[in-house]
């Protein structure tokens, strides 16, 4: 049962999970299992914070992780949503998975870039008819006089569509976050939690290959 607001200074949870050691495989390849075992307690494993920077400093919200190979973590938004014209403007990029039902998180930093308008098109054709046409219609970030508007233009698309595919809109796309450093953080007893972040094995601040356990070296960190 969750502590009403004005006991936040005696709110915990006391964390209990094995030891985490040192990790002996990629960046990639421990990512693949961590996100695998949160697959099967935590309800939307792929929900990550994507924070970004503008010319006021941070801005974080909510996306979805829809894909994840040696290169980079994928996720699609509108290009002229806020975080849109952030990430062009500036690539730099922080993302965190808040597992916390498996007293875990993973922390990344990297650079973000748009991925190729094939892979853009190959996501967009996948998502439900329903989606298609909110990415269609929306002016992501954009402000609207009420829900009213909002539905009558949805309503207005989802007729022009109704018997046809919804193509991609050209606003709308793909980011891959390449990385280069990233951390994987496990909640143990009294907080003295463990922390074990990847940096760039020659040192540098440049994107790596995720697969690559050479190009890594893991590092603890106090908590």
């Amino acid at each position: 049962m969750s502590e009403p607001v004005d006991r936040l200074p005696q709110t915990r949870k006391s964390y209990e999970s094995p030891t985490f050691d040192r990790p002996e495989v990629s960046p990639l390849a421990l990512f693949r299992q961590w996100y695998d075992e949160a697959a099967a307690h935590v309800r939307e494993p792929n929900a990550m914070t994507v924070s970004t920077l503008d010319e006021w400093g941070p801005s974080s919200r909510i996306v979805l992780l829809k894909g994840i190979d040696e290169t980079g973590f994928m996720f699609f938004t509108d290009f002229d949503s806020a975080k849109g014209r952030q990430l062009r403007a500036d690539p730099r990029v922080a993302v965190n998975f808040p597992w916390q039902d498996m007293e875990r998180q993973i922390r990344i930093r990297g650079l973000a870039e748009v991925v190729a308008p094939e892979d853009s098109d190959a996501y967009f054709a996948v998502r439900p008819h329903g989606s298609q046409i909110a990415a269609s219609v929306s002016k992501q970030s954009q402000p609207v006089s009420g829900r009213e508007q909002m539905q009558t233009e949805y309503d207005a698309a989802r007729a022009e569509y109704a018997d046809k595919d919804v193509p991609r809109p050209e606003h709308w796309g793909g980011f891959r976050v390449r990385v280069f450093e990233i951390e994987f953080w496990q909640g143990q007893k009294n907080r003295f939690h463990d922390r074990w972040e990847f940096r760039r094995a020659d040192g540098s601040h440049e994107p790596a290959d995720l697969s690559q356990a050479a190009a890594w070296n893991p590092v603890r960190l106090y908590p």
